[in-house]
């Protein structure tokens, strides 16, 4: 499995989506603040959905070659224009800078670029449709989300991004279990240490659990809540102590958010243009292999500053 974060301590090796007629350069420039916070080798592909069938291919033969070399020129020229505008020096383009490739399946060729780019972490930007400042899943990223054995980085909608890079790392415990030695954990302090930012481990209480039209269900939601956020404070409590004894001088904060809904739980944190939001897989399941949650799902289309989520091995 590769992971945001290079553990042999060279580049890492950033695959970013992009396609020359996005509306946005948003995944480019989450790239860019990446490159100002640490050594990078950043590659971009484009994919194209290909609708025709295998056997159309093979009679077009030539003409098909010449259509694909064309589209991977122009793809070029686009995306060195967008990395110089995003101001990334060139020493952190990798060789191969723009790869184009097309095929049925977006995310089977984006998983396979990843591959073949032994990237680290692959950048996905937001719905064009979605709100300044946050980030929507298109269906490609959804599938991804579901099944990528790579990081993923996700970028909310023009967001609002430290001219410094990335200036704090922050990490999101979704469930309620496995507070110390949860890799996911390591790997944000990792980061935060490598950086030199500081360390900011959160839990998320959104109230409202409970439908009030239901007799009986406001006070229940009320204790709901108020055993949740107190479970919260002993998890961070372990989490705190964990990360301390691993990295002695890395200056840890934490934090519960509680409002009303995701977005409530969301909002009462205070975030700046520095900050990164690390989240865990979630694997669930013995055949099919889940990525993320439920609770992560719910949670991304509320956040406002970009989103690394890490692919727990399963135990």
């Amino acid at each position: 499995m590769t992971t945001a974060h290079s553990e042999e301590g060279g580049p890492q090796r950033i695959l970013v989506a992009w396609r020359p007629d996005a509306p946005s350069t948003d995944a480019i420039d989450f790239a860019a603040w990446l490159s100002r916070t640490t050594d990078v080798r950043i590659r971009v592909v484009t994919t194209f959905l290909r609708p025709w069938p295998a056997t159309s291919l093979q009679k077009l033969g030539g003409k098909y070659h010449k259509w694909h070399e064309k589209q991977r020129r122009a793809c070029h020229k686009a995306v060195t224009r967008a990395l110089q505008r995003a101001q990334i020096e060139p020493e952190h383009w990798d060789k191969d800078v723009s790869v184009f490739v097309d095929g049925p399946s977006q995310p089977a060729l984006l998983t396979e670029a990843a591959e073949n780019f032994s990237a680290h972490l692959v950048i996905l930007g937001s719905q064009a449709a979605a709100p300044k400042g946050r980030f929507v899943a298109n269906s490609t990223a959804d599938a991804l989300l579901h099944s990528s054995p790579t990081a993923l980085g996700l970028v909310p909608r023009s967001a609002k991004l430290s001219k410094h890079g990335v200036r704090r790392v922050n990490f999101a415990y979704l469930g309620t279990e496995h507070a110390d030695h949860d890799p996911s954990l390591a790997y944000a302090a990792r980061m935060a240490a490598t950086w030199k930012t500081p360390l900011r481990i959160l839990s998320f209480s959104p109230s409202g659990i409970a439908d009030a039209s239901l007799e009986g269900s406001l006070n229940l939601g009320k204790e709901l809540a108020h055993d949740w956020r107190e479970h919260s404070l002993a998890m961070l409590d372990r989490a705190r102590d964990w990360i301390a004894s691993l990295y002695p001088s890395l200056e840890l904060e934490s934090e519960v958010g509680t409002g009303p809904g995701w977005s409530g739980a969301v909002d009462a944190l205070k975030w700046k243009k520095g900050d990164l939001l690390c989240l865990g897989s979630n694997p669930l399941g013995a055949i099919e292999r889940v990525f993320v949650g439920s609770a992560a799902m719910d949670l991304l289309p509320h956040v406002r500053v970009p989103v690394i989520v890490y692919p727990v091995p399963r135990r």
